[in-house]
């Protein structure tokens, strides 16, 4: 018996050394800074982790394509040394869409899986869901793939969140900036989802008319759980305008053209650029349905005649060939998630020790030219001036089999007084 207590009393000695030693690791972690010793999860001298969460399946699986341009990406980077002899890895997980289950999906990239950093993790409602967590555990929440405006309005409340792509009040600014060139007696009928997505397009769009002749005469919103939007677009079909404001998610983006053309109704139609894909829309409703639909898009278009010989879409539909075989090379959200990883490539091309302070310095700071970005778009942000990676855009127009582009490409910053965003 004293036997058996003297081992317990030993035992229990053990685990308490344990979980101190432990405790102290944890609050090491992400402090390896320069002349540290300690390391973050996810991160050695031969390996990086990463993580992120998609809708594999739901309403929104159309984006699944983003991570396989991603993987094809980051194989590429790993076949040919990785960044800076380390290999990526890049774990995700379905979320159908759901910002519960995204948040479940992190928790477990962060508290299991132990990644480094989250990135380009899919959704606005998804990311809002996620990053008080994210931002809490002081987890780099990078370049997400989502243009809500919310990624760069305060860092001081979430400052290892960052957006990627043009923000959706950006892109608004852009579209009534061309309307007001083009159609400056614009009645607009307006379709957006319900959610923080679709609210903060229109809102850039209403803000960025105002003192115009340009007027929203008719607003519909649907659930992105709703099988059809029908009678919302029957209803802005009667509503007089001759502008068509589309602010849609792929599934229903297809649905609205498709009405569009049963109808009699012939409007300007100008389609946001999330609902732009040549494959997974535009093409299932018919090419000739989207004759003279405006939209506008910030890197090369992989089956555009005006870049389909470039260097750089070359190497990337090699690549995507060799090590995502089943993707399709032409298809716009493929070539989204091989630009985005770019960057991602980019900022940890800089980074020396597995410390994600330093990560988040990198990032903020960062200024480079991606290859698959358009001509006169640059990727660049300031610390607290400047919180939005990349601002530039280009109108395009669909004719005949392709998206053909138009105009040069426009800072939206100085479509703004004073120059900010």
């Amino acid at each position: 018996m004293r036997n058996s207590s003297l081992l317990r009393l030993l035992a229990l000695a053990l685990v308490a050394v344990m979980a101190v030693a432990a405790g102290c690791g944890r609050d090491d972690d992400g402090g390896g800074g320069e002349g540290g010793t300690a390391s973050a999860p996810g991160c050695t001298d031969s390996e990086i982790h990463l993580g992120g969460s998609y809708p594999f399946s739901g309403p929104a699986s159309a984006y699944a394509s983003i991570e396989k341009g991603v993987q094809a990406r980051f194989a590429e980077q790993n076949a040919n040394g990785g960044v800076n002899g380390r290999q990526i890895e890049f774990t995700t997980y379905d979320d159908g869409y759901e910002p519960a289950k995204a948040l479940t999906n992190v928790r477990r990239l962060i508290t299991q899986d132990q990644v480094f950093a989250l990135f380009n993790t899919l959704g606005t409602p998804n990311n809002l869901a996620i990053w008080d967590y994210v931002n809490q555990q002081k987890v780099p929440h990078l370049f997400v793939a989502t243009g809500a405006s919310d990624w760069g309005e305060d860092i001081q409340a979430h400052p290892y969140t960052t957006g990627w792509q043009p923000n959706y009040v950006d892109e608004a600014r852009i579209y009534a900036d061309y309307l007001k060139k083009e159609k400056p007696n614009a009645k607009v009928a307006a379709l957006y989802q319900n959610d923080d997505f679709g609210q903060d397009l229109l809102g850039g769009f209403e803000e960025a008319i105002q003192g115009s002749n340009i007027e929203i005469v008719a607003r519909e919103s649907y659930e992105v759980t709703d099988p059809t939007i029908t009678s919302q677009m029957s209803s802005l079909a009667a509503s007089g305008a001759d502008t068509f404001l589309n602010i849609t998610t792929p599934k229903f983006s297809a649905q609205a053209i498709a009405a569009v053309a049963r109808s009699d109704w012939q409007p300007l139609h100008i389609l946001n650029n999330v609902g732009a894909s040549k494959t997974l829309v535009l093409t299932p409703v018919g090419l000739e349905n989207a004759q003279g639909i405006v939209s506008s898009n910030y890197f090369m278009d992989p089956e555009s005649p005006d870049y389909r010989d470039e260097p750089a879409v070359q190497e990337y539909r090699e690549a995507v060939a060799e090590h995502q075989p089943d993707s399709n090379p032409n298809e716009s959200f493929v070539m989204y998630g091989w630009t985005a990883g770019s960057t991602m490539i980019a900022a940890l091309e800089e980074l020396q020790n597995c410390d994600r302070e330093a990560l988040m310095d990198i990032v903020r700071s960062i200024d480079v030219e991606i290859p698959t970005l358009l001509p006169g778009v640059r990727l660049t942000m300031n610390g607290e001036q400047d919180t939005y990676p990349i601002q530039g855009s280009q109108m395009m127009r669909f004719e005949g089999e392709n998206w053909q582009f138009f105009g040069d490409v426009i800072d939206a910053t100085t479509l703004v007084p004073g120059g900010s965003s």
